[in-house]
């Protein structure tokens, strides 16, 4: 089976950032691989901005040398990277001042026609000075879109800072706010399986599903960036937007159809009926820790202070929490939430354990009975795994063990998996937002956010300490297992 590909409409992608990592590691590659499916039209244009002095030319080796480092070598073929390179152009402009500017308004003049899309591949700080200018050039037309990266702002307060500034040029239908993670193929069949078969909307509700978890692990540390990371922690980077995201897709009613907004806004829905943390619910029901000197696959590793300047640093690196979504559909369903850099594994998943029989029919000899339990795999593998319990085969009896209907999204459709940001940078040309954040939901995430960590900063404990290569501090195995569960830790 093959994916089926369509040649979107003509555009213009400026990518202000060009020269930074995101575009060389992400961004590009992303494009190149339409490019490689035969998807961007004959005219389309990517042009990096940056303030860096530079030519059509020199920018166009510094794009073939990301490319050549960030794919694989039979992904780079000689025809299809000439092609791509011809669409590349360079402007050096400043966000600060009004160096450059007229010649990127020339040079978008050439295409006054197509779909035009900024994407802000730059810290929040610069979203409203970028946005000024392309205001102030008169560069936005009827087709015109703005692409604004994670992390929208620290807290309820800047965030509401940085929407307002990037809202006083373009209308709120124009902003594409990203989430990387709604990209990925296995976040959107989410969807495809409780809205497009039978068999899962019946029982998805209090009367039939246990609990829920969702993990986003990463064996990595800091990689570089702790300073950087140091202002942000685990909370800010991983659970206000990737992971509140995700519990949103498991939790929401059925939209009335995939339009954007009926989509958001039953996400939104979500967001205001989680239940509150605040003081003494915050510690009761959150962890947080720092990993510690350990070990990985590559061997020893140090800790999270080795890495970064401030040596007294409180910041977490891990984030447990037990949730609850305080609606009739989901009354007395735990939702347990942990992300973490360091851990055993790189290993993005969700969790729906389902409740036990009622009542077991099988004697003492046919074993006990497990609850089934649907495994969405976001990464590695992705795909998706359905746990049920069947009769071992054989003769002597009726003996009862657990299997896996297992489904590996890259051997059922013999195809490459893209990366998420394949379909979302294609999905603003198309004008399609259901995969990006409104406003509201930013905004709401962080209300239930901020009261978190502001019982973490009123706090006199410091965060948990875990060993690198480890699931997390031991305070986060005991935030679930005193409810009588475990968390989910096969990486099979």
């Amino acid at each position: 089976m093959t994916s089926r590909i369509i040649v979107v409409d003509p555009f213009d992608y400026v990518v202000f950032g060009g020269t930074g990592d995101l575009a060389r590691r992400k961004l590009l590659p992303a494009l190149y691989h339409r490019e490689l499916d035969g998807q961007l039209p004959e005219v389309a244009r990517i042009i990096g901005v940056s303030r860096r002095e530079s030519s059509h030319e020199a920018y166009r080796a510094d794009v073939k040398a990301a490319l050549e480092k960030y794919l694989r070598p039979d992904e780079i073929l000689p025809r299809v990277l000439e092609t791509f390179l011809s669409r590349i152009h360079y402007v050096a402009a400043d966000a600060t001042s009004e160096e450059g500017w007229a010649n990127l308004a020339a040079l978008l003049k050439e295409g006054e026609d197509r779909v035009r899309a900024f994407y802000l591949a730059t810290g929040p700080d610069l979203f409203g000075p970028i946005c000024e200018h392309i205001g102030r050039h008169g560069l936005i037309t009827d087709k015109t879109r703005v692409v604004v990266e994670k992390p929208l702002g620290k807290d309820l307060k800047s965030a509401r800072a940085t929407n307002d500034s990037v809202g006083r040029i373009f209308k709120e239908e124009q902003i594409y706010r990203i989430d990387h993670y709604l990209g990925k193929e296995t976040v959107q069949n989410l969807m495809a399986l409780r809205f497009g078969n039978a068999l899962f909307e019946p029982l998805w509700n209090s009367a039939h599903i246990d609990h829920v978890q969702i993990t986003v692990a990463e064996s990595i540390g800091v990689e570089g960036r702790g300073d950087y990371y140091d202002t942000s922690g685990a909370m800010r980077d991983m659970v206000q937007n990737h992971i509140l995201q995700l519990l949103c897709l498991v939790a929401m009613e059925a939209p009335t159809s995939l339009d954007a907004d009926a989509v958001r806004g039953e996400k939104l829905k979500v967001l205001k009926s989680l239940k509150p943390l605040t003081g003494a619910a915050a510690e009761a029901c959150t962890v947080r820790g720092q990993y510690r000197a350990g070990a990985s696959t590559t061997g020893a590793v140090p800790g999270y202070i080795d890495e970064i300047t401030n040596k007294e640093s409180r910041t977490e690196t891990f984030v447990a929490i037990k949730a609850e979504v305080e609606n009739w559909r989901w009354a007395g369903v735990p939702f347990y939430l942990r992300t973490g850099k360091r851990l055993a594994a790189r290993q993005s998943e969700i969790v729906v354990r389902f409740k036990p029989v009622p009542h077991s029919i099988f004697d003492e000899g046919a074993g006990s009975l497990a609850a089934n339990e649907l495994v969405i795999r976001l990464q590695p593998d992705e795909g998706v795994k359905l746990q049920l319990m069947i009769k071992d085969p054989g003769p002597g009896g009726m003996r009862l063990t657990r299997v896996p209907l297992d489904m590996s999204f890259a051997s059922a459709f013999n195809v490459r998996s893209p990366d998420a940001y394949e379909r979302l940078l294609l999905d603003v040309i198309r004008g399609n937002a259901t995969l990006f954040m409104r406003r509201d939901e930013v905004e709401q995430a962080w209300k239930w956010v901020d009261p978190i960590r502001q019982a973490w900063d009123e706090s006199r404990d410091p965060p948990k300490a875990y060993t690198s290569g480890t699931w997390g501090p031991s305070a986060a195995i005991a935030l679930i297992e005193r409810d009588g569960r475990t968390w989910h830790e096969d990486a099979a």
